[in-house]
């Protein structure tokens, strides 16, 4: 577990050191333990989650905390709408990306498409964080989801910068 865990620190450019890297990996695999509770598994999604992020110039503690509302971690999640994954991602969004085979299912694929969407999103809406959740969640003028993620950001995976 200790290797892995430097494994997956090391490799980890967020950080501005290696130190602050290692207390972040280890804050977050403790806090993601309540849901998934194979160490392995816990450790090979947050190295995912901060690749993607990272690739999408995305806040990490907002993507865990969409993905903490969207599917409580659940790669395997499927919303009564037809969303899958991790990040409940909208099945027209391979079709649109001209991708139709790609797994949904797959939590590296599903964070791939999740963030990009995301991201996109913060970029039509100018940096704002609460339409851009809503648009992501397809609930634009509405502010239910966007709260439901501010507060699982606020109470599970705020980190101090």
């Amino acid at each position: 577990m200790i290797r892995q865990l430097s494994s997956a620190v090391s490799n980890d450019q967020r950080f501005d050191d290696h130190f602050e890297a290692e207390v972040w990996m280890t804050d977050m695999n403790r806090r993601l333990s309540r849901y998934l509770v194979d160490p392995h598994q816990r450790l090979a999604l947050l190295e995912s989650i901060q690749r993607e992020s990272r690739r999408a110039s995305l806040d990490l503690q907002l993507v865990l905390s969409v993905i903490d509302v969207e599917s409580r971690f659940m790669p395997e999640a499927r919303s009564s709408a037809g969303a899958q994954g991790l990040m409940q991602v909208m099945p027209f969004w391979k079709k649109e990306i001209g991708r139709e085979s790609d797994d949904l299912f797959d939590p590296d694929t599903n964070l791939r498409y999740g963030c990009t969407i995301l991201a996109w999103y913060l970029k039509v809406e100018k940096g704002d964080v609460t339409r851009a959740l809503a648009r992501y969640n397809g609930s634009l003028g509405k502010t239910r989801y966007p709260e439901q993620v501010m507060t699982s950001w606020d109470s599970r995976w705020w980190v101090d910068s």
